[in-house]
């Protein structure tokens, strides 16, 4: 009779074994299901955070391109002033031989003041 015992008690240790491992793969399944759900969440959000960093990145190109739109043009329309100040060729030449720069930095600080001699070597010597 012992023999039978042993028989039936290593089967029922068996079926205990077994009803474990099943425990544990369904507890591991559903860990793992959770775990896979929390990750994808993760994703998502990570994901909605790379579409708003790269709306604002190009809301922020606009706004410098525009910027340096507007720059430029107060740059050509600065020009365009300076271009209608009248000056003399013998007050360039004057500063020229006296300061001993180019014409073309002569004429521009001659136009910055308004063709006034004395303003552009002031400026010149500060």
């Amino acid at each position: 009779m012992a023999d039978i015992h042993n028989t039936n008690g290593g089967s029922d240790e068996l079926e205990s074994n077994q009803t474990d491992e099943d425990l544990a793969q369904k507890k591991a399944a559903r860990f793992d299901s959770a775990t896979a759900g929390d990750l994808e969440k993760i994703t998502d959000y990570a994901e909605e955070k790379e579409i708003l960093s790269t709306d604002e990145f190009k809301g922020a190109m606009t706004i410098i391109g525009d910027r340096r739109n507007k720059e430029a043009a107060e740059k050509i329309a600065k020009e365009k002033d300076l271009l209608k100040v009248n000056i003399k060729k013998e007050d360039v030449d004057l500063i020229v031989e006296e300061m001993g720069i180019s014409q073309n930095l002569a004429e521009r600080t001659l136009r910055e003041h308004c063709g006034n001699v004395v303003q552009a070597l002031i400026a010149l010597t500060e």
